[in-house]
């Protein structure tokens, strides 16, 4: 038997539209409606889809719990019965019940699609590779931001995005796009 996998949601918050905040220039304005589709792909065949949100502690942050910035964006809201799994730190797993909920419910699958690629996304990645889970990192259903390095070195959104895309894949995940995914979900049907 075939086991399905999880869509797994990572810090798709309002926060994100504050793009000075972040650094800037955000590369891939197309992430949520990917995600969305993807989203729109798992619901219709009634596969898990779980969503994590971050709940920073930190005062100043737009994603602190209170915050308008805390909540999900419209193209990736959570329905009722879909696990929510708050962090307050880069790794989905670290400080939540993920991990034991994926036990618990026999997932050994993950399709990724989150904000942002470099910071969250990457580290939950990494981490369901090193758990052993089948990772799938879908590529155009992530982005970030520009970043300036410790020297002062400025570092644009899409090189960022495509670096932190080619240390995952075949490491920690197979990266892939939302059509390539899509792609995937119906082999698995057949």
């Amino acid at each position: 038997m075939q086991h399905i996998p999880a869509l797994l949601l990572i810090d798709f918050q309002q926060a994100f539209d504050n793009q000075a905040y972040w650094g800037g220039n955000r590369n891939n304005p197309q992430a949520e409606a990917n995600a969305g589709r993807l989203l729109a792909q798992w619901r219709q065949l009634g596969w898990p889809v779980i969503h994590i949100r971050h709940d920073s502690a930190s005062p100043a942050s737009p994603l602190r719990p209170g915050q308008p910035g805390n909540a999900f964006k419209t193209e990736v809201q959570p329905e009722a019965g879909e696990p929510i799994f708050a962090k307050t730190v880069n790794s989905a797993f670290i400080g939540t019940g993920l991990q034991a909920y994926l036990a618990e419910h026999n997932i050994h699958g993950l399709f990724i699609a989150g904000l942002t690629t470099d910071h969250c996304v990457s580290t939950t990645t990494r981490m369901a590779g090193n758990l052993g889970f089948e990772t799938y990192l879908v590529a155009d259903a992530t982005a970030t931001f520009d970043k300036t390095g410790f020297d002062g070195q400025h570092y644009p959104a899409a090189l960022i995005h495509a670096t932190a895309l080619a240390s995952l894949h075949g490491e920690f995940a197979t990266v892939l796009t939302t059509d390539q995914a899509v792609e995937q979900v119906r082999a698995r049907l057949t």
